[in-house]
C-alpha cells in the first residue's frame, strides 16, 4: 500500500510539474500590430477638349495637383479611332485630354475655371487655326456634381460678359475616351521646337490674350 500510494503521489506531482512547465512555456501573445496608414488620396478624373490636344495637355501639366494628362479622343461613334480617322472628321470625336488630379490639392471647379481661359469658347467646330468638329471645345463631365459645377461656372462667365459672343463650348456627359497614339503623348516635351512653332503659328496665345486680357495662370 505504501508503494502504491508513493507511485500515485509521484504521478500527481509529475502532472502538476508538467502543467506548470506548459504554462511557463506557453508562447506570449503577439504584440498588437500598429494601425494601418491611411488610404492613399483618391484621385479624380476630368476631361476637357480644347482644340489641339498637344496644347491642352501642355496647359494642364502646369497645374499643381494634376497627376497626369492623356491626349485622346471622345464624343464619337467609332470604336478605337485612329488619328487619321479623327483628323479627317469621319468619327464624330473631338481631340481631348483626360486629366487625373488630386482633389486635396486642386478642385474640379478650379480646373474648369482654368480651362475656360485656355480656349476660345465663342467659336463652334474650331479652335484657333484648327477647323472642324474634331477640334470643337468641350467639357465632358463624369458625374452629377461635375455637371453642376460646370453649369454654374458657365452661368457666372456669361453673367460677367468678358466678351460679346455667346459661349458655344459643348457640355456633355463623358463617354468612352480613347487614348491617342503614343507619339501624341507629351508631344510638347518630345518635340519642343515643333510644338512651339505650331502653337505660335496657330495664334493660340495671341487669341487668348485678346479674349481674356492675359494668358491663363495655372
Amino acid at each position: 500500500m505504501k508503494r502504491t500510494f508513493s507511485i500515485g503521489v509521484a504521478v500527481v506531482a509529475l502532472a502538476v510539474a508538467l502543467g506548470g512547465l506548459a504554462v511557463a512555456q506557453a508562447p506570449k501573445s503577439a504584440p498588437t500590430p500598429p494601425p494601418k496608414p491611411p488610404a492613399p488620396t483618391q484621385y479624380a478624373t476630368a476631361t476637357f477638349a480644347g482644340g489641339c490636344f498637344w496644347c491642352t495637355e501642355a496647359d494642364f501639366d502646369k497645374v499643381d495637383g494634376v497627376i497626369s494628362t492623356t491626349s485622346g479622343y471622345i464624343g464619337g461613334t467609332v470604336a478605337n479611332p485612329t488619328y487619321e480617322q479623327v483628323s479627317a472628321g469621319r468619327t464624330g470625336h473631338t481631340e481631348a485630354v483626360q486629366v487625373v488630379f488630386d482633389p486635396a490639392r486642386v478642385s474640379y471647379a478650379r480646373l474648369v475655371e482654368y480651362f475656360w481661359r485656355t480656349i476660345d469658347p465663342t467659336t463652334a467646330n474650331r479652335q484657333f487655326c484648327d477647323a472642324g468638329s474634331q477640334y470643337r471645345s468641350g467639357i465632358f463631365t463624369h458625374d452629377a456634381e461635375q455637371l453642376r459645377i460646370v453649369q454654374a461656372s458657365k452661368a457666372a462667365l456669361e453673367k460677367s460678359k468678358p466678351f460679346r459672343e455667346p459661349i458655344v463650348t459643348e457640355i456633355a456627359p463623358a463617354t468612352m475616351f480613347y487614348p491617342a497614339e503614343d507619339y501624341h503623348q507629351d508631344y510638347y516635351q518630345k518635340n519642343p521646337v515643333r510644338y512651339r512653332y505650331y502653337r505660335n503659328g496657330c495664334g493660340r496665345d495671341a487669341r487668348l490674350k485678346s479674349l481674356w486680357g492675359e494668358l491663363p495662370k495655372p
